[in-house]
C-alpha cells in the first residue's frame, strides 16, 4: 500500500503556541516532532477518523481543545 504525503495546517492562539512549546520541551521534543507524534499515537487514514478522534478528544484539556459554545 503506497501513502500520499499530507500536510496538516493547524492554527494555534498565542497561548495554545506556549502551551505547545512547553508541553514540547518537557517531552525533549521539537514543537513539529511533539505534533507528530501526538497524531500518530492513533492511525488516521481518512476524513472518517480524524473527525472521530477530534470528536473523542473534543475538551480534552491534554490536548487543549476547547468545546464552542
Amino acid at each position: 500500500m503506497s501513502y500520499m504525503s499530507v500536510i496538516l495546517t493547524v492554527r494555534l492562539t498565542k497561548e495554545e503556541q506556549g502551551i505547545l512549546a512547553k508541553r514540547s520541551k518537557r517531552a525533549g521534543m521539537k514543537k513539529a516532532t511533539f505534533v507528530r507524534k501526538l497524531i500518530r499515537d492513533e492511525e488516521i487514514v481518512t476524513g472518517a477518523d480524524a473527525l472521530a478522534w477530534s470528536e473523542r478528544h473534543w475538551g480534552d484539556t491534554s490536548l487543549r481543545i476547547k468545546p464552542s459554545k
